[in-house]
């Protein structure tokens, strides 16, 4: 057996545990018993929950290491992710579309942003349907999210400010509230 050989057969094995710690922590069902939030184990911070992409490249691995292979790679700043999982410094997310993996914490932020999900969607001056629209964002327009009342979010993007039905939004909860 050449050095190769058995370098290759010890970063297997390296591998094969993180694996399964990885799906052990992705197995985890995200409810408490007696009602109460789940907390990260490493952050002790609600999951799920919602963060964005700090930079504008970011590796999403198919498991907790650098030594897992890349499967795609996030290039949209500020773009909305859920987290649902974290392992050490890894976080497991997902996007508007399901699709997800293993990203280093480094490159997440906890500045909220959220994706418009419907075209043509109007931004108004109060959270009231019968408000006047300020602008009309498009559908896959990334907002930053500011303030959010039970059914309304008031969100900015591209120099407008407004307030935008809740189902319209993807990146915050139908229960969440913030000022």
């Amino acid at each position: 057996m050449t050095f190769r050989t058995t370098l290759a057969a010890a970063t297997i094995l390296l591998l094969l545990p993180l694996a399964s710690m990885a799906d052990e922590i992705a197995a985890d069902p995200a409810s408490d018993v007696a009602g109460a939030p789940v907390l990260g184990p490493v952050t002790n911070l609600p999951l799920p929950r919602f963060v964005s992409v700090r930079a504008s490249k970011v590796n999403v691995r198919r498991g907790p290491s650098d030594l897992h292979r890349v499967d795609w790679v996030f290039q949209m700043p500020h773009m909305p992710l859920e987290v649902t999982a974290e392992f050490g410094h890894w976080r497991r997310v997902r996007d508007i579309d399901g699709a997800g993996g293993w990203v280093h914490y480094a490159l997440l932020s906890g500045e909220r942003t959220v994706i418009v999900q419907k075209d043509y969607t109007p931004m108004r001056t109060l959270p009231d349907i019968g408000s006047d629209p300020t602008a009309y964002a498009e559908q896959g327009v990334v907002a930053f999210l500011d303030d959010c009342g039970i059914d309304w979010c008031q969100i900015r993007a591209d120099g407008y400010r407004g307030w935008v039905l809740k189902t319209e939004l993807w990146g915050v909860r139908a229960d969440e509230l913030r000022q």
